[in-house]
């Protein structure tokens, strides 16, 4: 289970990579052409058909599986990009941190609900005339690709998006790509408030992004029956659908950063309760706390970096944070499955994810809220 464990976190890895490298060129060029939406579903087409295309997989064709995987988590980690990009246009300055949190908190419920149905079709196949679990998996993985598909249509025909510059070639956009990318690293320099946030984010969104996609594959390494694993993502999507909108209203009473800090002790006692867990109950609670914060540290972290950034500036700073989350999947996925391949425990390999909490953390402590708000005011004055 260690060797599988090394190869699914360098399986994310992977796709994160790749969605990073390409996430500037690709931006300059959906700018340049007011392309987002045409970006957009031009990945989401290549999810959609990999994640289809799992249905043809069979037991111990694992290479296949992980070439599917990273191709289909590039399709939907490079349309996000894209379709993040189109949330200014769709709700006021006023709004935009409440919609980026209901957006997320829809999302949770929307993928619950099909989520319900492919659990019940794993765990009573016979209800539906389905023969076996086996078979029912791979009928989900196309209901999957069927419901993504399905509630794509209502961005392709209802969501308008700017048309801010003329149409560029792609060698040009890819150039201008290159030259954003260096210019808003310049500006960070100047801003260093920023630079320290996303620093900060960079740690422990990619802890948090961790436990998301290794937590699984954790379970079975343990032993626990992947009927009670499967109902445990179950809570999370159902959990995480009102924790939220809850989590944005706390944040607005505590603050961002004291609330965001909640989120990174909570997640850091998660990794290490995941340590010790031994009972298939133990996982169940630990999937309610991570339901609990998963969205939450998501949208306010967003909320946080909008305060500090200028406000003119927004979509040349947003690329950059938008590149910056999909790295953040980078280093966990491999530090936890090395450490569990080199101690030969899986429990060491959890545990190691601690240090990203840790570091997250010690840097979101040095980010001076007030300060980056000035500087952003006198950025802009200039």
């Amino acid at each position: 289970m260690e060797e599988s464990t090394f190869y699914l976190g360098l399986a994310n890895s992977l796709s994160g990579i790749i969605v990073a490298a390409l996430a500037p060129f690709l931006g300059a060029i959906a700018d340049r052409g007011s392309a987002k939406k045409k970006f957009l579903f031009t990945f989401a087409f290549l999810g959609i058909l990999m994640t289809g295309g799992l249905w043809f997989v069979q037991q111990g064709f694992w290479q296949m599986a992980v070439l599917l995987y990273i191709l289909g988590t590039v399709g939907f980690s490079g349309g996000n990009i894209f379709y993040d990009s189109l949330l200014p246009s769709v709700a006021s300055k006023k709004k935009v941190d409440y919609a980026s949190s209901l957006g997320f908190s829809m999302g949770y419920i929307g993928g619950g609900l099909l989520f319900l149905v492919n659990v019940i079709m794993v765990l009573k196949p016979g209800l539906l005339g389905i023969p076996d679990a086996g078979m029912a998996i791979r009928i989900s993985f196309v209901s999957v690709a069927v419901w993504w598909a399905v509630f794509s249509i209502p961005v392709m025909l209802w969501v308008e998006e700017p048309r801010d510059y003329e149409s560029a070639g792609v060698k040009d956009a890819v150039f201008q790509g290159l030259k954003e990318l260096r210019h808003t690293f310049q500006e960070i320099r100047n801003l260093k408030v920023v630079g320290m946030f996303l620093l900060a984010f960079w740690f422990y969104m990619d802890g948090v992004d961790t436990i998301i996609r290794m937590a699984v594959d954790y379970g079975m390494s343990l032993g626990f029956p992947s009927n009670s694993l499967i109902t445990a993502l179950l809570m999370v999507q159902f959990i995480a659908f009102p924790a939220t909108l809850l989590y944005y209203w706390i944040g607005t009473k505590t603050g961002i950063k004291p609330a965001i800090f909640i989120s990174i002790i909570a997640y850091g006692l998660i990794t290490v309760l995941g340590f010790l867990m031994s009972e298939i109950w133990h996982f169940y609670a630990l999937a309610a706390a991570v339901g609990l914060f998963q969205g939450g540290i998501q949208a306010l972290s967003r909320s946080l970096y909008t305060r500090i950034i200028p406000v003119e500036k927004a979509a040349e700073f947003f690329g950059f944070y938008n590149m910056l989350g999909k790295i953040a999947v980078v280093i966990g996925p491999v530090l936890m499955g090395s450490v569990a391949l080199v101690t030969g425990n899986i429990r060491y390999g959890i545990l190691s994810v601690l240090i990203l909490f840790i570091l997250g953390g010690f840097f979101l402590a040095k980010v001076n809220i007030e300060e980056g708000e000035k500087m952003a005011k006198e950025y802009l004055s200039k």
